[in-house]
């Protein structure tokens, strides 16, 4: 019997690794952001707050971003460490300032909300993953999401759906039908790269 090959131990990510992967990812969420705010949809998560609020005081929504996740900041460093939290806190900054130089960068006359649903939703729900297997969270249902996976094993996507079933009804108030299922579909976009990507014991942060 061929014995199985010997893999070297893991060598954790280093600094420069965790804060180029983090940036990365909370420029995909601003851009994620920014497609949904264009084609006027919501998603689910404290993106899908940001937006939803951002509709009613017009503020941008990675302002809103960082705002409401103040509260959750002091969570993350007791539930998972002073470095999570400190992580966590400065990918907030990013996806504030990122998605506040994002309209000067980049202009959008128009996009269509079927593709703003599922590429924006895709790739918030991958910049959540980079975040994530560096260390860090994007506050708020992601915050206790990953601390439930860290400590009861629970899937960090299928808990946060719950969440997101919870923001998108609140929404349902302020958008039509059409904007309503397609916001569905970019929260099921998002929940679905951390249910494939993200399972317990699949991938250990190094």
């Amino acid at each position: 019997m061929t014995p199985a090959p010997a893999f070297p131990a893991p060598r954790p990510h280093n600094l420069a690794e965790d804060g180029y992967a983090i940036l990365l990812g909370c420029a995909f969420i601003a851009m994620g952001l920014m497609l949904l705010k264009q084609a006027n949809l919501v998603t689910g998560g404290m993106a899908g707050i940001a937006l939803l609020l951002s509709y009613l005081i017009h503020w941008s929504p990675a302002t809103l971003f960082l705002l409401i996740n103040i509260p959750f900041f002091l969570f993350a460093g007791r539930a998972m460490g002073p470095a999570f939290g400190l992580k966590t806190l400065f990918a907030n900054i990013a996806i504030m300032g990122l998605g506040s130089m994002m309209p000067m960068a980049l202009e959008l006359a128009r996009v269509s909300p079927l593709f703003a649903a599922l590429f924006g939703g895709s790739i918030i729900g991958f910049g959540i993953l980079a975040i994530a297997r560096h260390g860090a969270g994007v506050g708020g249902l992601g915050v206790v999401a990953l601390t439930l996976q860290k400590t009861r094993g629970w899937n960090a996507g299928r808990t946060q759906m719950i969440g997101d079933a919870i923001i998108l009804a609140a929404s349902l108030p302020l958008l039509s039908a059409d904007r309503f299922a397609l916001s569905i579909l970019s929260a099921a976009a998002i929940n679905a790269v951390l249910i494939v990507n993200h399972r317990p014991g699949r991938y250990i942060g190094h």
